[in-house]
């Protein structure tokens, strides 16, 4: 799965109990794609109060640019919530970031984690 997909996948919880399933976008560098089974995703939610943080991005149906990812209704792309799972267990593709929203991850990856 390339960088800027978004996919359903069982996002784990952070108790270690099993997660929900919930659409992430792919993160990882397209350079280990097929090199290892696991892909890095940033789990997006509908939780518009993360909506303006730095570490996280708006993604609004309503564009074109938020059409192209398929979710169906607002919601935030959290920079915050990382997750590393095994890639077939992603359910399905439901879009794709377009290349002006899939610039933007990067500055919310860097602020998240504090990467200069």
């Amino acid at each position: 799965m390339p960088r800027g997909d978004v996919v359903l996948v069982r996002f784990p919880h952070p108790s270690g109990i099993r997660g929900k399933r919930r659409p992430a976008v792919v993160v990882q560098s397209d350079a280990y794609t097929g090199l290892v089974r696991t892909i890095v995703v940033a789990a997006m939610t509908t939780n518009l109060a993360l909506r303006g943080d730095p570490a996280c991005l708006l993604i609004d149906p309503g564009t074109p640019d938020g059409q192209l990812t398929g979710v169906g209704i607002t919601s935030v792309l959290s920079c915050l919530e990382l997750a590393q799972v095994y890639a077939d267990q992603a359910d399905q593709v439901l879009g794709r970031l377009s290349p002006a929203l899939l610039q933007q991850p990067d500055a919310c990856l860097k602020v998240a984690l504090d990467l200069r």
